[in-house]
Protein backbone atom coordinates (compact mmCIF):
# COMPACT_ATOMS: atom_id res chain seq x y z
CA UNK A 1 0.00 0.00 0.00
CA UNK A 2 1.62 3.69 -1.23
CA UNK A 3 1.94 5.77 1.25
CA UNK A 4 -0.27 9.30 1.30
CA UNK A 5 1.04 12.17 -0.39
CA UNK A 6 3.69 10.14 -1.57
CA UNK A 7 2.83 10.50 -5.41
CA UNK A 8 4.98 9.41 -7.83
CA UNK A 9 6.96 11.56 -10.00
CA UNK A 10 9.57 10.67 -12.79
CA UNK A 11 12.20 13.09 -14.67
CA UNK A 12 15.26 13.16 -16.75
CA UNK A 13 17.92 15.91 -15.74
CA UNK A 14 22.20 16.37 -15.94
CA UNK A 15 23.85 16.70 -12.29
CA UNK A 16 26.85 15.85 -10.93
CA UNK A 17 28.08 13.48 -8.82
CA UNK A 18 28.46 14.31 -5.43
CA UNK A 19 29.92 11.43 -3.69
CA UNK A 20 29.93 7.50 -5.12
CA UNK A 21 30.94 4.36 -2.50
CA UNK A 22 32.53 1.81 -4.72
CA UNK A 23 32.76 -1.02 -1.87
CA UNK A 24 28.75 -0.27 -1.65
CA UNK A 25 27.47 0.31 -4.88
CA UNK A 26 26.06 3.51 -4.81
CA UNK A 27 25.97 6.93 -4.35
CA UNK A 28 24.58 10.45 -4.89
CA UNK A 29 23.73 12.74 -7.79
CA UNK A 30 22.84 16.66 -7.80
CA UNK A 31 20.15 17.82 -10.04
CA UNK A 32 18.48 20.80 -10.64
CA UNK A 33 15.71 18.94 -10.31
CA UNK A 34 16.13 16.69 -7.82
CA UNK A 35 16.74 19.54 -4.48
CA UNK A 36 18.64 17.08 -1.40
CA UNK A 37 20.12 14.47 -4.05
CA UNK A 38 19.22 11.37 -6.06
CA UNK A 39 19.91 7.87 -4.78
CA UNK A 40 21.99 6.01 -7.29
CA UNK A 41 22.77 2.29 -7.74
CA UNK A 42 25.34 1.24 -9.74
CA UNK A 43 22.60 -1.26 -11.39
CA UNK A 44 21.01 1.85 -12.92
CA UNK A 45 24.46 2.90 -15.02
CA UNK A 46 24.51 2.49 -18.32
CA UNK A 47 27.99 1.35 -18.96
CA UNK A 48 30.47 -1.63 -19.77
CA UNK A 49 32.26 -3.49 -16.94
CA UNK A 50 32.49 -2.43 -13.82
CA UNK A 51 29.79 0.50 -13.04
CA UNK A 52 30.92 3.33 -11.00
CA UNK A 53 30.94 7.29 -10.92
CA UNK A 54 33.66 9.49 -10.25
CA UNK A 55 32.89 12.48 -7.58
CA UNK A 56 32.57 15.54 -9.82
CA UNK A 57 32.05 13.87 -13.13
CA UNK A 58 28.71 15.08 -15.59
CA UNK A 59 25.96 12.34 -15.16
CA UNK A 60 22.49 12.24 -16.59
CA UNK A 61 19.71 10.84 -15.00
CA UNK A 62 16.21 9.68 -15.28
CA UNK A 63 14.80 9.87 -11.73
CA UNK A 64 11.71 8.58 -9.56
CA UNK A 65 10.22 9.99 -6.19
CA UNK A 66 9.96 8.74 -3.72
CA UNK A 67 13.46 7.63 -3.52
CA UNK A 68 15.53 5.77 -1.24
CA UNK A 69 17.45 5.95 2.02
CA UNK A 70 16.59 8.87 3.05
CA UNK A 71 16.83 10.42 -0.58
CA UNK A 72 13.91 11.87 -1.81
CA UNK A 73 14.95 10.74 -5.45
CA UNK A 74 15.86 7.76 -6.77
CA UNK A 75 17.79 7.05 -10.48
CA UNK A 76 16.22 4.66 -12.57
CA UNK A 77 19.05 4.97 -15.19
CA UNK A 78 22.64 6.86 -15.18
CA UNK A 79 25.20 8.00 -18.06
CA UNK A 80 28.01 9.07 -17.75
CA UNK A 81 28.39 12.89 -19.56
Amino acid sequence: MAAVGMERRTGEDDGVVRFWHDDEGWGVVDCPSTPGGCWTHFSVIEAEGFRSLPPGGSVRVRWESPGQDGYDYRAEWAKQR
